[in-house]
């Protein structure tokens, strides 16, 4: 299995998951162009991909889905109120409806649906597998609710959202409302609970943790990778930047390899 974040941040959001000659994309949230330009500089061929999976109708997981899901055919799989939310219309054969928690096979892939809360109107995470090893991506979480913890137990690589320094949203120039709603426990995880949640729910078969979906008001890539960073003595880190895409990684490398984090590899 390869991986890697295409975009992450508040500004967009888009993953690649890819086995064999199969893969996919969670979330298209950057314009097609960029989603192009990027998968070039990491030697990603745009016809690999074979499907799309939304996790829910927001800007910056959307943005750029209807024209690149037109341009090369491609289903996308997405709830009914994430569809209904997102106000799309893309051709009815491309739209695959499902359930917050049902189970599609891509190829050599197994994606999981995963339940959570976000102020969405259904959104869900996902959990993509190859029989033998798990790739959770955890982001756009308001609170950490069983589905989120069993996902980060059965990890062997770990994309979670760190969204947030509470400092700084509470200090700086948000309204109160949207400082509300970040923080309500139906927004997004701070950089506090996302390593207390970490820590309790992390095993030993985690190998590779990117932190993902850092705001670009409220976070530094410094700061979420000194909150991580002692934390992640035997276990890979990356942070993503919102600037450019992480580099390809090969899983089997990462397994493969008894790794210790260092502070360049946040800038990956």
């Amino acid at each position: 299995m390869k991986y890697c974040a295409i975009a992450s941040g508040s500004n967009g959001n888009c993953y690649y998951i890819a086995k064999d000659d199969s893969a996919i994309l969670i979330d298209a949230g950057i314009n097609s162009k960029h989603i192009h330009l990027r998968m070039y500089n990491l030697g990603i061929i745009p016809t690999q991909i074979k499907a799309i999976f939304i996790t829910h109708e927001h800007s910056d997981h959307i943005r750029g889905l209807s024209v690149f899901a037109k341009k090369y055919n491609l289903p996308v799989y997405i709830t009914k109120g994430s569809y209904e939310g997102s106000r799309l219309h893309l051709p009815s054969h491309l739209v695959n409806i499902i359930a917050p928690n049902e189970e599609v096979e891509i190829g050599g892939l197994k994606i999981y649906g995963i339940p959570k809360y976000h102020d969405a109107k259904e959104p869900c995470s996902f959990l993509v597998s190859d029989g033998v090893h798990n790739i959770g991506v955890l982001t756009d979480i308001g609170r950490p609710c069983e589905n989120v913890q069993h996902v980060i137990q059965h990890s062997d690589i770990l994309l979670l959202e760190s969204n947030y320094d509470e400092d700084m949203l509470h200090t700086g120039r948000y309204s109160y409302f949207l400082k509300n709603r970040i923080s309500s426990g139906w927004g997004h995880l701070s950089n506090r609970v996302a390593v207390e949640l970490f820590n309790q729910y992390k095993t030993d078969r985690l190998k590779h943790l990117i932190l993902t979906h850092l705001s670009g008001e409220n976070n530094t890539v410094d700061l979420v990778h000194a909150t991580f960073e002692p934390h992640c003595e035997r276990i890979k880190l990356h942070v993503a930047t919102r600037y450019q895409e992480t580099e390809l990684f090969d899983i089997t490398q990462i397994l493969n390899k008894q790794t210790v984090s260092s502070p360049t590899a946040c800038l990956g």
